[in-house]
């Protein structure tokens, strides 16, 4: 089972979210896969900002070994996962990466992606869209995936509203509730068992 995890805008529990469905879903023997675009002067393999530009390095891909929470690819293998990846490209450039991540696919039985871009690449078994109505972004990014998502992950109590986001795109979609601070859903993990 391939799983792809997005969400509308930033800090609203993505990876959280990711996280609730391996301990919820432990027996799947996760695969779990961060895939992050930096921007303009952001290393890709440092993830921090530099002044490198250099074409030896447009992609890095790290296996995380230990349980460090501090990262999100450690925090998936602190929920439980098998294995864990962080996938590192520049903004737009994700299609770079695709043979590295389609061998850590092909590896895996069941696989989560902490991403909204794969969408562009893959075609997941299920693609979950985190949403917090709290917050008032919505990406353009996102947007144009809203449609494809099988469900609404909420992690709040908020009105699932945004300006210039068409309510008809938000209406009929099944929402779950994953509150902090665990973002978990034993509604959402049983929809992922059929």
């Amino acid at each position: 089972m391939l799983v792809v995890v997005g969400g509308h805008s930033r800090n609203i529990g993505k990876t959280s979210v990711v996280c609730g469905i391996v301990r919820g879903l432990a027996e799947r023997r996760w695969t779990a896969v961060k895939i992050t675009q930096f921007g303009h002067q952001v290393c890709s393999v440092a993830g921090e900002a530099c002044e490198c530009a250099d074409p030896k390095h447009p992609i890095a891909v790290s296996e995380e070994r230990g349980l460090a929470p501090e990262t999100d690819s450690g925090r998936f293998l602190a929920a439980g996962a098998a294995r864990a990846f962080w996938v590192r490209t520049p903004a737009g450039r994700l299609a770079e990466a695709l043979p590295s991540l389609r061998r850590i696919l092909g590896g895996a039985e069941n696989a989560i992606i902490e991403s909204n871009s794969a969408l562009q690449f893959l075609r997941p078994d299920r693609y979950l869209m985190v949403v917090d109505g709290a917050v008032a972004d919505f990406k353009a990014s996102s947007l144009r995936f809203l449609d494809r998502a099988d469900a609404l992950v909420a992690t709040s109590g908020a009105e699932l509203a945004w300006a210039g986001v068409p309510a008809s795109l938000v209406a009929g979609k099944r929402v779950y509730r994953a509150d902090a601070p665990l973002y978990e859903s034993a509604e959402l993990c049983a929809s992922l068992k059929g």
